[in-house]
């Protein structure tokens, strides 16, 4: 069998008032999605453990069905295997964000989506400028980067920037969770001051700023760890694997699963992404591959804005653009398909901030009789046959071990 996982990153959701009380799953017009949970069974996973932090890569090592307790490096790690940097042991890595600050307040994770150009010049600008720091940062998408600090303590208490828009910097600075995390926590606090000092003046910032966009001007690193241990696809289910995704930070955790990376031209990571060239590229990895993993991010993004509209509009594109197109691709081997979508975790409108609720799920596998619900939200497949399923239940349903 061959099987195929397309999953929209943050895509289930509160019930919203404005969409009376329902959520942009429900009301948005997904007929794919539809059909697989028609045409396959469903449930609930849950994808964040209670005691973990509420981030992707958590979400994401469940969903693949690895445990995160056991895995979970922090997102600098496998954003920093996915630009091919190599970890030694002593090395911390971090997720490092360009923001946006305004009166000592994080207007934006993504200073604006910077693009990847503008963002590669004030990553190098800002390396040349703390070298004598021992860190070294290096560019990666748009506002995503990765902070290398060689001897780095990792027991620290960091904030997402996505989950803290409008707050204050000084009440979100790297807390050390240990003694000797203090001077690690410290080097990084100035690192975070002296980039906000520097990156005023930018010229670049200068130039954002008279075209009405905001300015990239703080670095805010988080997410600390190091290289983690993680036993491959290939020897656990003896099945060879590939990802499709624009995201760093998936990439790495499916190199470090030892799954193919699939490049696509025009897939960025936002609602503009190529979701045609997935597709295809998805259908075409089925040909030397034995599972194929489909991330898209363009649904997170949406929710971290809080853009109801936005939200609705990349489920329907993501159904219309990406997910039909693979059925259709599939025609003559539906058969012979397992095929599987869900979200890794809800980014709900309200809060514009990931949250651990379970999250919807279908499979459709020809070998199996479906269950009675006939579409896909957070609140039919409480209804399905899978039940809520947590661990690595979901990945072993797909395969067909369990």
């Amino acid at each position: 069998m061959k099987h195929i996982i397309v999953l929209g990153d943050g895509m289930s959701d509160y019930p919203i008032p404005e969409l009376n009380h329902k959520t942009p799953l429900m009301v948005a017009n997904k007929p794919a999605m539809d059909y697989i949970a028609q045409r396959g069974r469903t449930g609930s996973l849950q994808t964040i453990p209670p005691d973990m932090p509420t981030g992707s890569a958590v979400a994401n090592l469940t969903v693949l069905g690895y445990d995160p307790h056991q895995t979970f490096q922090g997102r600098g790690v496998l954003e920093a295997a996915s630009l091919g940097i190599e970890l030694s042991p002593r090395d911390m890595a971090m997720r490092v964000n360009l923001i946006s600050v305004e009166d000592n307040r994080i207007l934006s994770h993504s200073a604006d989506h910077i693009t990847n150009e503008e963002a590669s010049q004030l990553i190098q600008f800002l390396q040349m400028h703390f070298k004598t720091m021992k860190i070294r940062l290096y560019p990666g998408l748009s506002y995503r980067h990765v902070l290398i600090m060689p001897g780095g303590d990792a027991s620290l208490k960091c904030a997402p920037p996505h989950d803290h828009l409008n707050q204050l910097v000084e009440a979100l600075l790297i807390e050390p969770l240990t003694p000797k995390a203090r001077e690690t926590a410290d080097r990084l606090n100035r690192l975070i001051h002296e980039s906000h000092r520097i990156l005023q003046s930018h010229p670049l910032n200068i130039k954002r700023k008279k075209a009405g966009k905001l300015p990239a001007n703080m670095l805010w690193p988080w997410s600390p760890g190091r290289k983690p241990e993680m036993e491959t696809f290939q020897k656990r289910f003896g099945i060879k694997g590939a990802a499709i995704s624009a995201v760093d930070l998936i990439k790495g955790l499916a190199i470090y699963a030892g799954m193919d990376i699939i490049p696509v031209e025009g897939a960025t990571g936002l609602y503009d992404t190529n979701y045609e060239n997935k597709a295809d590229a998805a259908l075409d990895a089925l040909n030397d591959h034995d599972l194929v993993f489909v991330h898209v991010e363009a649904p997170d993004e949406a929710g971290h804005a809080k853009n109801v509209e936005l939200k609705i509009k990349c489920i329907e594109d993501l159904d219309r653009r990406l997910l039909r197109r693979i059925l259709d691709g599939l025609t003559n081997q539906m058969k012979e398909t397992v095929l599987a979508v869900l979200p890794d975790h809800p980014t709900p409108i309200v809060h514009g901030a990931h949250t651990r609720e379970p999250v919807p799920v279908a499979i459709m596998d020809p070998r199996i009789d479906p269950d009675p619900v006939d579409c896909f939200n957070e609140e039919s497949v409480k209804s399905g046959s899978l039940g809520l399923m947590k661990g690595s239940q979901f990945i072993e349903k797909v395969l067909g071990e369990k």
